[in-house]
């Protein structure tokens, strides 16, 4: 299988690659630093990939940026930001992604635990993760050519440990329990779901 991951340079992309490839995927990893080059927050930059890339039979998200701030500090312009970059970033590849994914392929985005465990200074994530979810749930019953749309929501990942103690009293998770899920969405039979981890 010929899968396109984006954002495969992150801790999440990475191990979405890693245990892609192990399964014998063809992987083919872009980023905003890797040799092969993405914004996601550029059209013209996604649709360019796409056409470099040629076939491909799934495509997977791990990409896009959120501001983290207190509630009262959050301006208008901090959740649009994060809404360009995350939300609208990822629903971009999609965008393209229904036109050139072979029949029967997958789309898989990545949103994270915030949508369903709130943290100090989450609340432009948690609304951009919302948002990316609700995109999968409607897109997937519409999509063309029977294409599977999912997203994988994981906890705060156990191979990031600077970020635990914003997480209080959650359960970072592993790297095989990500790989896991990202398995489950391109190689499984779901759709429309969001798959936490």
């Amino acid at each position: 299988m010929r899968t396109l991951i984006i954002g495969a340079t992150g801790n999440i992309g990475k191990v979405a690659a890693a245990t892609l490839e192990g399964r014998g995927h063809e992987v083919i990893r872009a980023s905003r630093s890797s040799e092969r080059r993405v914004d996601i927050t550029d059209p013209d930059s996604v649709g360019a990939l796409f056409d470099e890339v040629g076939d491909i039979d799934s495509v997977v998200v791990a990409s896009g940026s959120v501001p983290f701030k207190p509630v009262t500090e959050l301006t208008r312009q901090d959740y649009l930001a994060g809404l360009t970059s995350k939300t609208l970033g990822q629903i971009e590849v999609a965008r393209v992604a229904l036109q050139r994914v072979h029949d029967g392929g997958s789309i898989t985005l990545t949103t994270g635990v915030l949508t369903r465990e709130p943290i100090a200074t989450g609340a432009a994530a948690a609304t951009a993760n919302g948002a990316l979810e609700a995109f999968v749930l409607t897109a997937a019953a519409e999509a063309p050519r029977s294409i599977r749309i999912n997203a994988v929501s994981p906890n705060v990942l156990a191979n990031s440990p600077h970020y635990h103690s914003t997480f209080v009293g959650q359960r970072p998770v592993t790297d095989e329990e990500v790989g896991n899920a990202y398995v489950l969405a391109v190689e499984g039979i779901s759709n429309g779901r969001v798959i936490a981890v």
